[in-house]
């Protein structure tokens, strides 16, 4: 082991991604999986805010875990789906901590608009778009009385220097604003299609409007980036969360179509997962215009991210090799591209690299998914860590063994669970012969309900395996505790993907954040699962 450890290191340090690796040490990494919406403290209003996350990373600190990832942040506005973002650069200003704004707790006023927001906190559910709506509401009343405020502030205007996108965002807000939310397709045409002098006769007939959009993001990074400088002096790293693809409502495909290919709409092919296979409804990337602009879109993206977290998860990090692309027409079946294996890595080492290098952020790809293991071999070879689920772990040349956890490859995460997968419970509960498998194949005793023993053999071994990264999603240790989960497994579930649900992106944590850090029983647990 000894010697697998040193080749590693080695190896780690040999990478283009070194700084990024000894920003975060070469070695092992235990952490806790939670979307900011699914959070709540006593000062949140309605849905988990910025500066809850301290809490959250003063209980991280108290178990011993290191990191805490979380969803993606980006302002997807009336969409409760992070995946579904307006701007890949800008923040949701759903998640600003109102009850933390400078000028607050002297303004009577607005102290007596927040107590409007305690009945958001008693549901059982986010209510998203209702807490979206009072939230915006409430901060335009902030900006009404406070703004000038900040105006002439070096703080806010140094992030008017550093953020050039600022105008073109703002301006988009208040076209969606316009046109009822409704995307850019259905505007129109001196709209849709923008010209210079209007997006310039706009930008200053929009002035105000376009001021108060900014204004937002100036308050939201301002508290994100004070969260990670807390987390810093935590010794506590932040995990983003980078989605590959982009809404085609968006703000980048609206003003940035050249890099899109909106020919083709990304997808998966039929699977075990869905045998008609998806159509996610985002355009595929083109690669050779990025390559031309030296792949801006991903400067700007990645360059925005490191200001927020330490280390980063890009989801379905395959589709930087091939992606799946299904014609919008409807017309003809969907393909891969490249569909030659050979180039596919070839070109998606080359994206990769160039990726990379915008940030000393870590990236650990998702890189889930069956017939991949050269890709997953690629990721290796660039010191990149892939993702491990330990029941998708199944070696399918010896009659879909599942693979030991100590034979996992270092460089990887492990996780019991994602948010888009079932919770623990439920798979247990709905595939009882895979379960009775698992439980064979690592010498657990087969119970037809998930008992508290079998849920920590699980935890602990997922902390114990050989990755280098152990982070489970938190209500899966919450488990452990009756009182600190919902009634019905059904409800601690996040996403059920390919679906249009009301109960999808609305969960919400039972216990609040100072219930976590007053719960003696919880953190030993927790503490020994990582030990």
């Amino acid at each position: 082991m000894k010697k697998i450890k040193i080749d590693l290191e080695e190896k780690i340090k040999a990478s283009h991604l070194k700084d990024a690796w000894e920003n975060i040490g070469i070695h092992h990494h235990h952490g806790i999986n939670i979307p900011l919406f699914s959070i709540h403290s006593k000062d949140s209003c309605g849905i988990g805010e910025f500066f809850d996350l301290k809490l959250l990373i003063d209980f991280a600190q108290t178990i011993k875990m290191d990191i805490i990832q979380l969803l993606p942040l980006n302002d997807s506005g009336y969409e409760s789906s992070p995946y579904n973002a307006v701007s890949s650069l800008a923040l949701n200003p759903i998640y600003i901590s109102l009850k933390k704004l400078p000028f607050i707790k002297s303004d009577k006023q607005m102290q007596l608009e927040l107590s409007g927001f305690r009945k958001y906190n008693y549901l059982q559910k986010v209510a998203y778009n209702a807490v979206l709506t009072a939230k915006l509401s409430f901060l335009r009343k902030y900006y009404d009385r406070y703004f000038l405020n900040f105006k002439s502030s070096p703080s806010y205007q140094g992030f008017l220097k550093e953020g050039t996108w600022l105008q073109d965002y703002g301006l988009f807000k208040c076209l969606k604003e316009d046109y009822a939310h409704k995307g850019w397709f259905s505007w129109e045409e001196k709209h849709k299609n923008i010209s210079e002098k209007e997006k310039k006769s706009l930008l200053k007939e929009k002035k105000k409007e376009i001021s108060f959009y900014i204004f937002l993001q100036f308050l939201a990074f301002s508290q994100l980036e004070e969260v990670k400088e807390y987390a810093q002096q935590k010794k506590v790293f932040l995990k983003g969360d980078i989605p590959i693809l982009i809404s085609p409502e968006s703000l980048d495909v609206w003003e940035g179509r050249k890099n899109f290919n909106l020919n083709y709409c990304a997808g998966a092919p039929p699977d075990q997962f869905s045998a008609e296979g998806q159509n996610w409804g985002f355009p595929i990337y083109d690669w050779k215009y990025m390559e031309k602009t030296n792949y801006a879109f991903w400067s700007d993206r990645l360059k925005t991210a490191g200001r927020l977290y330490h280390l980063y998860r890009i989801d379905h990090i395959i589709g930087l090799y091939k992606i799946y692309a299904i014609p919008r027409s409807g017309e003809g079946k969907g393909r891969f591209i490249p569909d030659d294996q050979d180039l596919a890595i070839t070109s998606g080492e080359k994206i990769l690299e160039k990726l990379t290098s915008f940030s000393t952020m870590l990236p650990i790809g998702e890189d889930l998914g069956a017939n991949n293991e050269s890709i997953r071999k690629s990721l290796s070879r660039h010191a990149i860590p892939g993702t491990k689920i330990p029941r998708w772990e199944k070696n399918y040349l010896k009659d879909d063994a599942f693979i030991p956890y100590d034979l996992y490859n270092p460089l990887s995460l492990t996780c019991v669970s994602t948010h888009d997968s079932e919770t623990l419970a439920l798979w247990w509960k709905n595939n009882p012969i895979e379960a009775k498998a698992f439980a064979q194949a690592f010498t657990m005793e087969y119970k037809k309900h998930l008992t508290h023993h079998l849920r920590y053999q699980m935890l602990k071994a997922s902390h114990n395996s050989a990755s280098l990264f152990h982070i489970n999603l938190l209500p899966e240790s919450l488990a452990l505790f009756e009182d600190l989960v919902w009634d019905y497994p059904e409800d601690e579930r996040i996403n059920i993907p390919g679906t249009i649900l009301p109960s999808n992106w609305c969960y919400k944590m039972r216990p609040s954040l100072e219930h976590l850090l007053e719960h003696d029983d919880l953190k030993n647990v927790m503490r020994d699962l990582a030990a």
